[in-house]
């Protein structure tokens, strides 16, 4: 498998069944992750802040900055690799008070918010998340599977699997350790 760093303000996409996109540091940031089983098309944004009327020329020189730039164009990226709307799957991690622990400005909060919002004027559902709390973490998609890893210092990784997946969520597990392949 060949990782893909998406780095902050960044977003990166693929049909590529063996790439792993991979984020970290999500503190306040959060990674927004895409995939659709069928066309083999997984995306994952790191976007910073909610809003690019923040810094209109720095929205303009990067669009992936801001959630309300930043979503939209990874969706129209995706759908021009084949996706379809209706079988994308959402997960989201970030939006945690680690790096503003006064939690006086609230971006990680604000980014939550910003993005939902986006996405239910888009009428796309969001499926899982891992978000708030204190922690940093690190997530990576696996494009061929649809996996969504979520790393948080001193927690062991963890899988977040879509509302009725916890089964087939078991038998990779079982299959990592034990080496046999599992049907999907």
């Amino acid at each position: 498998m060949s990782s893909i760093v998406v780095g902050m303000a960044d977003c990166r996409l693929s049909n590529d069944a063996d790439a792993v996109l991979v984020t970290y540091a999500l503190g306040s940031c959060i990674g927004l992750a895409i995939h659709d089983p069928v066309a083999g098309v997984g995306g994952l944004l790191h976007f910073m802040l909610p809003e690019s009327c923040l810094d209109p020329e720095k929205a303009e020189a990067n669009p992936w900055m801001f959630a309300d730039t930043a979503i939209p164009l990874l969706f129209r990226s995706a759908y021009e690799l084949g996706a379809d709307k209706k079988r994308l799957r959402v997960r989201a991690a970030g939006a945690s008070h680690a790096l503003d622990e006064t939690v006086a400005f609230n971006i990680g909060k604000r980014n939550y918010w910003a993005m939902r919002k986006i996405l239910s004027r888009a009428g796309v559902r969001m499926h899982a998340q891992a978000v708030g709390g204190g922690n940093c973490r690190t997530v990576r998609l696996e494009v061929g599977t649809g996996a969504l890893w979520v790393h948080t210092a001193g927690i062991r990784d963890r899988e977040l699997v879509l509302p009725g997946e916890a089964l087939l969520s078991e038998r990779r597990r079982s299959a990592i350790f034990s080496g046999k392949p599992v049907s999907t």
